[in-house]
């Protein structure tokens, strides 16, 4: 049984502190851009695409080695150096402050791993091996992305209204839970995928009541 709990965090605006500079730090940047965090990337020298972040303004660069005040407002701490020494005295340091960890080299001796994954908009979709195997799990995202294409983006957004009227509308929990699995069906998906927008609230709500209806007879 893995020891690992699945949680997907709100990073918008938390400081995140990444200390390496080579491609493994790289990808664990372009991972934290993605959510919105506040990145602050520290180490003497840094790749070139690295680069290019800190010159358009994305992430904020300390050219040096980290230090134990780097800890000091940092949400989360990802260490990615070449030095195992720093490595793990880095993560020391940042769990004696109560900072989570993860560390690049050996995922196991960190607080939290980092799962392969698959962005559709609001529709993110993560796989890990629990660190055993991070080459299956990248092979495992890029089947999903084959059978999950860009076109889930706009559908996780029809999804979101669908949501949000049906929530505001149907007072009844049980009510709004069958109207809400009728709106995944395969029909119901492909109809809203091929929509540009919804119908007004009613049909919307009449429509649904119909899918739920065909659903549970």
């Amino acid at each position: 049984m893995s020891q690992w709990y699945p949680v997907l965090l709100n990073m918008s605006s938390h400081r995140c502190v990444v200390m390496g500079g080579g491609p493994v730090a790289e990808r664990k940047v372009r991972g934290l851009l993605e959510a919105g965090a506040q990145i602050r990337l520290i180490s003497p020298t840094i790749t070139s695409q690295l680069q290019q972040m800190v010159k358009d303004g994305d992430i904020e660069y300390c050219a040096r080695e980290a230090v134990d005040t780097d800890l000091d407002d940092a949400t989360l701490v990802f260490i990615a150096t070449n030095q195992s020494t720093v490595n793990q005295d880095m993560a020391v340091k940042a769990r004696s402050r109560g900072v989570l960890v993860n560390v690049a080299e050996e995922s196991t001796s960190g607080d939290f791993i980092v799962p392969a994954t698959l962005r559709r908009g609001n529709l993110v979709m993560a796989v890990s091996a629990s660190g055993e195997g991070p080459a299956l799990a990248s092979r495992i995202i890029g089947e999903l992305a084959e059978q999950y294409g860009p076109e889930y983006e706009h559908l996780i957004d029809i999804l979101g209204e669908i949501r949000t009227i049906v929530k505001r509308e149907v007072s009844d929990a049980n009510e709004r839970h069958n109207l809400l699995r009728a709106a995944v069906t395969e029909d119901a998906l492909r109809e809203w995928s091929e929509a540009a927008h919804l119908d007004d609230t009613e049909q919307l709500l009449a429509r649904l009541r119909q899918r739920a209806y065909e659903e549970k007879g």
